[in-house]
């Protein structure tokens, strides 16, 4: 989400999910009311070393997990289209052209000059990917968004009035792992666009 919009939202909005609308936080007291819910929320306060009943540092925690799946995503598309063009492009050739050379010699080039560009753009973006998502910082992150997902949905299965999906993030099934000795800071998404 560009730094602008992130300042519109409302003083308890959040985005759940990229290019998505805009959430209201569900009151902390909401969730407590279910003892499941609030017993599960401490227990994971302790675990992850966060406070899943304070509103204030949840809405923080959400937006800054917005902001951390957008620039996720906008790495993997800086890097993943060229690399889905050359590669298209590389087939296409080949397919059309390339393959019916005369010369295998020539073929062979191709092949190598085509092989070494999508090769060499493939370790950008699994680099590019590995530095994101294996990040320590944000896959805390990561993990707290998932536990607090867990702790809405055992509300909402408990009664309270939490809306489907909330708070509109999936599972996190990989990259959502909690490393304790991780510095804490992760920055705001207002700090991203002056760095």
């Amino acid at each position: 989400m560009p730094v602008s919009d992130m300042t519109e939202l409302g003083e308890w909005e959040f985005v759940g999910r990229r290019g998505g609308d805009r959430v209201r936080l569900v009151p902390a007291e909401v969730i407590a009311a279910v003892p499941e819910a609030r017993a599960m929320a401490q227990q994971a306060s302790s675990d992850l070393r966060f406070d899943f009943l304070d509103d204030s540092a949840v809405l923080r925690m959400l937006r800054l997990r917005h902001a951390d799946e957008e620039a996720m995503f906008g790495a993997g598309f800086r890097i993943g289209v060229p690399l889905a063009i050359v590669g298209f492009g590389a087939a296409v050739y080949w397919g059309g052209a390339a393959q019916y050379w005369e010369s295998g010699r020539a073929q062979a080039l191709y092949l190598a000059a085509a092989g070494a560009g999508v090769l060499a753009l493939l370790v950008i973006y699994v680099r590019a990917a590995m530095a994101h998502w294996g990040d320590p910082v944000r896959q805390n992150l990561r993990a707290r968004a998932r536990k607090y997902r867990e702790v809405a949905h055992t509300a909402r299965r408990g009664g309270a009035e939490i809306p489907a999906h909330y708070p509109h993030y999936g599972p996190y099934p990989f990259a959502a792992n909690f490393h304790p000795e991780a510095e804490e800071e992760v920055h705001e998404p207002e700090d991203e666009g002056r760095s």
